[in-house]
């Protein structure tokens, strides 16, 4: 499949009819009907099903997006990556989880910033199995997650581990109680663990997806939470959040991915900065 093919694809599947396609590709109709009888002719399946109201995908045709996707994406890259100049020194493309961006990977991104500031750097937000298979395509370099993920040709290492702490702005708090929790996504190995133990909790009249913005709320209107034993030390320090006896903990950890096609020394250097910015204290829980 070469990658006008590819593209033309994509283009129908996004615009619905060969019309749509065509005027977005700057083509005939005809040109486009070409193109796809030529794929489909390829591929040895028919990949829509056509008719007045437009296009459909067979499963076939579903089963070939991401395949596209990943030739489209990864011409992309390498356009990127021999278009350079020669002061460039080299390139690094990372990815993360929407929750973790304003904590620990924003001050990764600043690091690796400040310390190659010749280096060209990508970044993106995925869910985990995106991000993954980012990474097993060769798309992203590096990724971190929640959980990891098992994918052939992908690494996997520990990046930080620490605790799940519940606390409360009430300093006589012994019990959680859905009227005043605020329940923090802490990822899905969490959700699990924390929807077992604490069944009565999952229908807390407060949700917030965002560790920081959660934190932040609390101290503001009051209430409970699970939070980073981290993020909260200074606020216990203060008497602004107090443990809540008896309360049980949940294990948090982050974990770096990357290929096994990927340059070992830029990911060696990534992954040490990355280790030491998700060891700092980040202004965003303050």
């Amino acid at each position: 499949m070469d990658l006008d093919l590819a593209h033309t694809f994509l283009e129908i599947v996004s615009a619905g009819t060969l019309n749509k396609a065509a005027e977005r590709l700057h083509l005939t109709q005809a040109t486009v009907s070409a193109r796809l009888q030529k794929l489909e002719s390829e591929v040895n399946a028919q990949l829509f099903i056509r008719n007045k109201a437009g296009t459909r995908l067979t499963a076939a045709g579903q089963a070939l997006i991401p395949y596209a996707r990943q030739l489209t994406q990864t011409w992309a890259c390498a356009q990127r990556a021999l278009s350079a100049p020669a002061s460039v020194e080299g390139s690094l493309s990372l990815g993360g989880e929407f929750s973790l961006w304003s904590a620990v990977l924003l001050n990764w991104l600043v690091t690796l910033r400040r310390n190659r500031p010749g280096m060209i750097l990508r970044s993106h937000v995925d869910s985990a199995a995106g991000l993954v298979d980012s990474v097993q395509h060769g798309r992203l370099d590096i990724a971190v997650l929640y959980s990891p993920l098992r994918r052939p040709g992908v690494v996997t290492s520990l990046v930080l581990e620490e605790e799940l702490v519940a606390v409360s702005t009430n300093p006589e708090c012994r019990e959680l109680r859905s009227e005043d929790y605020v329940y923090v996504d802490w990822g899905p190995d969490f959700v699990a663990e924390h929807d077992r133990v604490a069944p009565e909790l999952r229908h807390a009249h407060t949700y917030v997806g965002l560790g920081p913005l959660a934190l932040r709320y609390l101290l503001k209107v009051g209430g409970s939470g699970y939070f980073r034993t981290r993020a909260i030390a200074s606020h216990c320090a203060a008497g602004r959040l107090h443990r809540v006896p008896g309360a049980p903990t949940f294990s948090y950890s982050l974990y770096a991915i990357h290929s096994e096609r990927a340059d070992p020394a830029v990911v060696a250097w990534a992954n040490a900065e990355l280790r030491a910015a998700a060891n700092q204290e980040v202004e965003g829980w303050a």
